[in-house]
């Protein structure tokens, strides 16, 4: 726990300093996440609209719900292509975090960016299949559940590393569990996946945002603005993807269908 005394027992002008440039990282983490979450959303909605169409005649496909999908919207939600929309943030979250040593903190900016926009097109789908009240009503209690828990990581006093620790494992589980339900296609199995996917990505919010915390106070001293630029990039990139994992889970359990 001596991370967390970092700022009281360092002398007045470096203490406020310290103090300073932690408002100031944590502010580009938020920020960042921001502006990703934006590019996400926006991807997603014009993705949709240029997927549908109301049109029988320049109509490719049409879903179960009765929803017609043009040339693209048949190549995105109905072909293989789909599949590979669907594991590409996954396969980009490992890409960038293994490579982002050697970007420097504007590339990897960037490339979070392009990241968020590829996320908007993976989950595009979900102005196919819910109405567009619920899911701004989603988001909204996704958001405001978002801050409480992320304010809690950032100002408890309490080690939450093994709390952190016994969520990344469930994560692991809980990504076993979706794959096996992509063959069962249970609609129990999948009810118990997104309450227990909300508890799971609840916690790492916590947990991620203490871990930012902490880190900058333990790296701060080095004084090596370039990593902590990447260093509020991955954090940026932790809490967006709690963010979007909860509402995604929130969204099977709430949502309204159309």
């Amino acid at each position: 726990m001596a991370q967390f005394d970092t700022i009281r027992t360092a002398s007045g002008a470096r203490a406020a300093e310290i103090d300073a440039g932690l408002r100031a990282h944590m502010n580009k983490v938020y920020g960042t996440m921001s502006v990703g979450m934006l590019i996400t959303f926006a991807a997603a909605w014009a993705i949709a609209g240029l997927a549908t169409t109301t049109d029988p005649s320049a109509a490719a496909a049409q879903m179960s719900n009765g929803t017609m999908l043009t040339g693209l919207g048949a190549s995105l939600f109905s072909s293989p292509l789909r599949w590979v929309i669907m594991f590409a943030p996954l396969l980009f979250v490992f890409g960038f975090s293994a490579g982002i040593n050697r970007m420097s903190a504007a590339a990897a900016q960037l490339v979070f960016y392009v990241f968020a926009a590829v996320m908007g097109v993976s989950i595009s789908w979900i102005f196919l299949v819910f109405t567009g009240q619920s899911i701004i009503q989603v988001f909204l209690i996704t958001a405001i559940a978002f801050a409480g828990l992320s304010l809690y990581g950032y100002t408890t006093k309490k080690d939450l590393s093994a709390m952190g620790t016994f969520m990344l494992m469930g994560l692991i589980g809980l990504i076993v569990a979706m794959i096996v339900n992509m063959f069962l296609q249970s609609p129990a199995m999948m009810y118990a996946i997104s309450v227990i996917g909300v508890l799971i990505f609840a916690g790492l919010t916590a947990y991620d945002t203490q871990k930012i915390k902490t880190t900058y106070l333990q790296m701060a001293h080095a004084g090596d603005q370039e990593w902590l630029g990447k260093a509020a990039i991955m954090g940026a990139l932790n809490l967006y993807l709690d963010f979007i994992n909860m509402f995604m889970f929130l969204l099977q359990l709430f949502g309204n269908r159309e």
